[in-house]
């Protein structure tokens, strides 16, 4: 019996304790991820219930002149009597041109939409798109037996939703105004929405057409637009300073300050794998989906994102305070434990770095619920300062001594102190994360080289002291 107590009472058997302690209280951390996701979730369901009443993010695609096809085909039949009969079927389909240049120039205002504690960003402003159709080209490559009927084309823009268009505040075809009319005449990404706006258009034979539109558009959280000009332009200006480009093109000019962004793409047809007229649009829509491009409109260091990220270091966090308890207890105590600053007899019990690891762990907790109504920085300091204040006094009753409680409490600050610059240095996060783990088991090497992991009668740790 007195063999066994001895053996509980080593520091390699008080080890192994803390690491079963450690292993228990990943169990609330993984809780606490959850709730996290959980949280993530509503706010994007109520992002998207207030982008459905405004209008979703906004993808435009064309225009397009869509012209009616006719194929022919002849079949041969032979009746009863062995007479040779011709039928002549017809299949209609619609042809789709793309214009030779093709410019769209976008102002945006941007502004925060709430509901309840959840945001999400949206925009409004106008689009301006102009180009020309090289409508001499029109038909090239068509087979003798298929028929245009340009008397009856079509100008087509696609849009990923009705709700996205406020209206057209003018459109003019060859110098002349025209008006559009709702619907994209199937002309569509269906995956990415089915809206969109047509007019009908008069061809002028022989020369290049050109069109001049200025639409008023609303969307939220992105813009995209996929390059259909054999020579496409986009300029984009928008008072949000925190853009993120996105797809398969990135801007060639771009400056970014604290009143906003201006972007410009210019994207030749030789860059992309999309032919400049085509028939069935089930034959390209991949080609067209993988050529989208624009802007998101990027919330800069998400709330959400920066605690998931926070408690991905949850176990470091549990690690560090227990070591820093185990080391102060094994290697900077006073050989009279029973004097007035020293420690307990039976040194720190493991029930009492439980609470210790469930303080920190309360952390990630308090940073949620904080970070939901205020700033994410905010949040961070005051949650850190509670978590280090209360694990600072707890500390004291542990060790003794209000300059070891002190001890405590600074590594606390210096642990803390790291996990904010790193979540804020998203592009350095391993570099920063990996050198702390090594800092950290060097100390660890360091003060623990001459600790008796057997357990000795007398407390060897303080020929350190």
């Amino acid at each position: 019996m007195a063999g066994l107590k001895q053996f509980t009472g080593t520091s390699g058997f008080k080890a192994a304790m803390l690491g079963m302690v450690i292993l228990l209280l990943l169990i609330p951390v993984a809780m606490i991820r959850n709730i996290i996701r959980e949280r993530a979730v509503l706010a994007e369901g109520a992002e998207e219930e207030i982008m459905r009443a405004w209008g979703d993010e906004f993808l435009i695609l064309g225009p397009v002149l869509q012209i009616p096809l006719v194929e022919y085909e002849e079949i041969k039949t032979k009746n009863d009597k062995g007479e040779e009969k011709i039928e002549v079927w017809q299949h209609t389909a619609l042809y789709r041109f793309a214009p030779e240049q093709l410019s769209a120039d976008v102002v945006l205002k941007t502004e925060i939409k709430k509901r309840g504690i959840f945001s999400v960003p949206l925009y409004g402003g106008q689009i301006h798109l102009s180009g020309t159709f090289a409508t001499e080209k029109i038909g090239a490559g068509l087979e003798p037996n298929q028929k245009l009927f340009p008397e009856r084309a079509e100008l087509v823009i696609a849009l990923s939703g009705q709700r996205g268009i406020r209206g057209v505040s003018s459109a003019e075809w060859n110098g002349g105004n025209f008006e559009f009319l709702s619907g994209s005449q199937g002309f569509s990404l269906r995956s990415y929405g089915q809206g969109g706006i047509h007019s009908p258009v008069n061809i002028a034979a022989g020369k290049a057409n050109t069109f001049d539109i200025r639409m008023d558009i609303q969307g939220g959280k992105s813009l995209r637009m996929i390059p259909l000009g054999g020579d496409t332009d986009l300029f984009i200006k928008a008072d949000w300073n925190a853009p993120s480009f996105k797809g398969a093109y990135l801007p060639i000019e771009k400056s970014i300050d604290e009143k906003g962004f201006e972007a410009r793409w210019q994207i030749s047809h030789l860059s992309r794998n999309i032919p400049s007229s085509w028939i069935e649009m089930d034959g390209i829509v991949s080609e067209l989906a993988e050529a989208r491009f624009g802007v998101d409109f990027f919330k800069v260091l998400d709330h959400y994102d920066l605690n998931t990220r926070a408690v991905k270091y949850a176990l470091l966090f549990l690690i560090v305070p227990f070591l820093s308890l185990f080391l102060i207890e094994n290697i900077l105590r006073k050989k009279d434990r029973q004097g007035a600053e020293g420690l307990a007899p039976m040194g720190i019990h493991p029930v009492q770095y439980l609470l210790a690891g469930i303080g920190n762990v309360v952390f990630y907790l308090l940073l949620l619920a904080f970070s939901e109504h205020i700033s994410f920085h905010a949040a961070y300091w005051i949650a850190a300062p509670a978590v280090i204040i209360m694990t600072g006094l707890y500390s004291r009753t542990l060790l003794g001594a209000w300059s070891r409680s002190l001890l405590m409490a600074m590594i606390m600050l210096l642990c803390y102190a790291f996990l904010y610059f790193t979540l804020q240095s998203e592009d350095w996060a391993l570099l920063i994360g990996a050198l702390g783990c090594f800092v950290i088991i060097a100390a660890v090497m360091f003060f623990t080289r001459r600790l008796n992991w057997y357990g000795a009668k007398e407390d060897t740790a303080t020929e350190m002291s």
